[in-house]
């Protein structure tokens, strides 16, 4: 099992900025995607950003030039740097951790930090 801790949500008026951090603990399998989802109310869960252990990144179409995903390996730690937010960015982000092994592909969720960009 992977726990994960997130932190760093709140209220920010729009253009404003916000950092967000999900450290995992638990059995962590060395290959692995850490990232950011979000949900907005009345809408499905969207993937925001993803980075993989060997560093490799995507972003959503929305977020490309605005966020910018990054990882500390000792600290299995993955941030997201949200920059120039807008009311369209209000959600509930989810960290998410998925094993990427040959036979090991299991999933992990976070409870989700409610970020709120106000217009």
């Amino acid at each position: 099992q992977v726990q994960l801790v997130e932190s760093g949500g709140g209220l920010v008026q729009a253009e404003g900025s916000l950092t967000l951090s999900c450290t995992a603990s638990g059995s962590i399998f060395y290959l692995n995607a850490m990232g950011w989802y979000r949900q907005a109310p009345g809408k499905e869960r969207e993937v925001v950003a993803q980075i993989t252990s060997s560093g490799n990144t995507n972003y959503a179409d929305s977020v490309k030039g605005r966020f910018t995903i990054s990882r500390d390996k000792g600290k299995n730690t993955v941030y997201l740097q949200m920059n120039s937010l807008k009311p369209e960015d209000t959600a509930v982000y989810h960290c998410n951790f998925k094993e990427q092994g040959v036979r090991r592909n299991l999933e992990f969720w976070g409870q989700g930090t409610l970020v709120t960009v106000s217009s």
